[in-house]
């Protein structure tokens, strides 16, 4: 059922849990920027019908069928993970502020450290830009690790993002896929 006016004005600021294998490494933990309030108000990440990250993930051959955002616990099975720069729920990504993003960088890098994903990849290279430090990043895999994690940086799959069409973002998504493969130990 979709959350009421209401239910979307009430999840302002809430935070949802990562999505994180309780042991053992991801082959890549996929960060957001933030949660929005369709998120906050059903609780599970990239909810927002429209976002282009299920669909994206699957066609990009991550999953063998496309996820619903209420089956985010099955990530783990498939070496994926999910958490965000920023925890706290907003309706744009726009309402966070510098110091917010720098803090979750810093969050971030901890928990890839403690996790050790192969790839950290960052959907967002706007607030990658912030976070970090790199106002010259682009889309694609970046030069800087995060401890064991080399770093890609994927458009933002938001429906607002019109510059970036589905079939694009899946191609980024299938080409950090195949980066991932190739670090796979038989």
């Amino acid at each position: 059922m979709r959350p009421s006016k209401a239910d979307l004005e009430a999840a302002r600021d809430r935070v949802i849990p990562d999505v994180l294998p309780p042991e053992g490494r991801l082959r890549v933990l996929f960060s957001g920027i933030n949660p929005g309030l369709y998120s906050g108000a059903t609780g599970h990440h990239f909810a927002r019908p429209g976002n282009r990250f299920w669909p994206a993930l699957h066609r990009s051959g991550f999953t063998d069928r496309q996820l619903h955002p209420s089956e985010q616990d099955l990530l783990p099975s498939y070496g994926l993970g999910i958490t965000n720069l920023a925890h706290r729920t907003t309706a744009r990504a726009d309402e966070l502020t510098p110091e917010e993003l720098r803090d979750g960088g810093q969050r971030l890098a901890a928990l890839v450290e403690k996790h050790r994903p192969a790839y950290l990849a960052v959907a967002g290279v706007t607030a990658y830009r912030t976070a970090y430090g790199r106002p010259r990043a682009q889309i694609g895999p970046q030069d800087e690790t995060f401890g064991p994690a080399r770093v890609w940086v994927l458009p933002n799959p938001s429906g607002l993002n019109a510059s970036w069409p589905l079939d694009r973002i899946t191609l980024e998504f299938a080409r950090l896929r195949e980066a991932a493969a190739e670090l796979r130990t038989p």
